[in-house]
């Protein structure tokens, strides 16, 4: 066992990179040093899965109801709401690189580097976040309130989300630990939109206001006709709001203070011998001239534009192609629950398998349920049954991006050892363009209903409008899908590759 053993250390001293051992070390010294498996516990891993519910909750909520609240409860002229909207979207994508920028410069502290933003933007964003959903009394200010406290909101969950994307390359030097506690991350983070969904929808289900009988707007909502009525129901509806914003800011206070009590951040072994971190200009130089990233990106970039293309329109398909008004909020539970569940799944599939074999498979998986759900006509059954099963593939998409991230960063590190400091570039650049494919969704689905001739609060829609949102739903995400698997041929870092940068990090550390 020990001779199995020192010849592993010296393939893997064999592997590093010219100038990582010094002239005097020899490979037969990596043989003797111990090595310890850096092993977390379940609980260390539920304390950093449950860091990832903050996001997911409050980014769920907004997703779903910012704009009818805009709209209909703060009734905001609809021109500005979409001002509000897109550059709101905007400032979040070009937050993340920002904030990069500035965690790579901060310095290890008692706390550790990461821990100190998510500590300091907590309370903070649980204040703007609670401001987005209070109607101000002077209407004359509604669109720079919001417009402020939106982007301010954003700009603070993101002090929180990209150091705690990148704190998974800082809970354990082992590949094994960090896949495992990425698989924990995205279930807690599936059920974060759960629980988003459900508390919104629930306690602001009073919200919703009759629509209009036909597109001319013949027929009058009930506000129209009793306006005192209105009047009250308005500030029951506003009430309503402001309770699902505190319920879910406590969700958000609960689950930082979690994650802060129950990780350690812990500094790579070989950082402290190392010079100080490189400037972030050539950080970002090396990182975006890393081939595996580059291609890594590029695909999730197409798949994840797919499923933002489904997340944004089905309640529109539901309410209007397939005739569902009263069933989108069971329809999207159904698929958030399937989600949840088969997680530990293809967790369990890429240890077997290898991961590129779970994306392919994983994310594919989508493609045929997607061509079902343009097939079948007004089916609630059918429906249901298309939505469990189109779970299991958004479960394979929530998974694998972060999964396969911390293997490119350790490729990274053995082909540039002396380029610490980098890891906050990685995954704010990552999330930069994940929020890119949002935006770009929400503008195609919005001008091509517009050019379709969306009627607002129409019950129904014009029949070029369904056809919109079943192409919205189905064949655009179907051709995404398939243009990110093809780019997936060409991601290098299969799982002997892993191997081997498994065992030339070992040497290293």
């Amino acid at each position: 066992m020990a001779k199995g053993e020192g010849a592993e250390s010296g393939s893997a001293a064999g592997l590093l990179p010219t100038g990582i051992l010094q002239a005097g070390d020899r490979p037969a010294q990596v043989k003797k040093e111990p090595k310890k498996k850096q092993q977390l516990s379940i609980c260390n891993k539920l304390c950093y899965a449950v860091g990832g519910a903050p996001y997911q909750v409050t980014g769920c909520a907004l997703g779903f109801f910012l704009q009818i609240y805009l709209l209909d409860v703060a009734q905001v002229d609809p021109f500005y709401a979409s001002i509000i909207l897109f550059l709101g979207r905007a400032w979040d994508a070009f937050t993340d690189p920002l904030v990069g920028f500035c965690i790579s410069k901060s310095s290890w502290t008692r706390l550790g580097r990461l821990m100190p933003w998510i500590i300091f933007s907590t309370p903070l964003a649980i204040i703007a976040y609670f401001l987005i959903w209070f109607v101000p009394d002077f209407p004359q200010v509604q669109v720079l309130w919001y417009l402020l406290f939106y982007c301010l909101f954003e700009t603070l969950v993101t002090c929180f989300h990209v150091p705690y994307s990148a704190l998974t390359m800082f809970i354990s030097t082992e590949q094994s630990e960090r896949d495992s506690a990425t698989a924990y991350r995205m279930t807690v983070e599936v059920l974060g939109t759960v629980l988003g969904t459900a508390i919104q929808g629930q306690i602001v289900g009073q919200a919703d206001i009759p629509c209009l009988q036909d597109p001319n707007g013949s027929a009058v909502t009930s506000e129209g006709a009793n306006r005192t009525h209105s009047t009250t129901s308005l500030r029951e509806t506003q009430n309503a709001y402001l309770l699902a914003a505190g319920v879910i800011a406590s969700i958000y206070i609960v689950c930082a203070v979690i994650l802060v009590l129950g990780v350690r951040e812990q500094r790579e072994p070989y950082e402290s011998q190392q010079a100080e971190p490189i400037s972030y200009i050539r950080g970002l130089r090396l990182v975006m001239s890393h081939g595996p990233y580059v291609k890594l990106i590029a695909g999730f970039l197409f798949t994840s534009l797919a499923f933002m293309l489904v997340e944004g329109n089905f309640a529109l398909f539901c309410t209007y192609t397939l005739g569902f008004r009263n069933e989108f909020q069971n329809l999207l539970l159904a698929i958030m629950l399937s989600a949840t569940f088969t997680i530990p799944i293809w967790q369990w599939f890429l240890t077997q398998f290898g991961k590129k074999t779970a994306v392919y498979i994983g994310i594919s998986s989508a493609v045929p349920f997607l061509i079902l759900m343009a097939l079948i006509e007004r089916n609630l059954i059918v429906t249901y049954v298309v939505a469990v099963a189109a779970g299991v593939s958004v479960a394979a998409a929530f998974l694998l991006p972060w999964s396969m991230l911390p293997d490119v960063i350790d490729d990274f590190h053995l082909k540039q050892p002396h380029s610490r400091g980098t890891e906050p570039i990685f995954f704010s650049f990552y999330v930069f363009f994940t929020k890119f494919a949002s935006g770009v969704s929400l503008g195609i689905s919005t001008l091509s209903l517009d050019f379709a001739g969306y009627q607002t609060r129409g019950c129904s829609q014009p029949a070029q409008v369904r056809f919109t949102l079943k192409m919205l739903v189905t064949m655009a995400p179907i051709v995404l899908i398939l243009l990110g698997l093809l780019l997936f041929k060409l991601y290098p870092i299969d799982e002997e590759r892993r191997r081997q940068n498994k065992k030339a990090l070992q040497a290293l550390r």
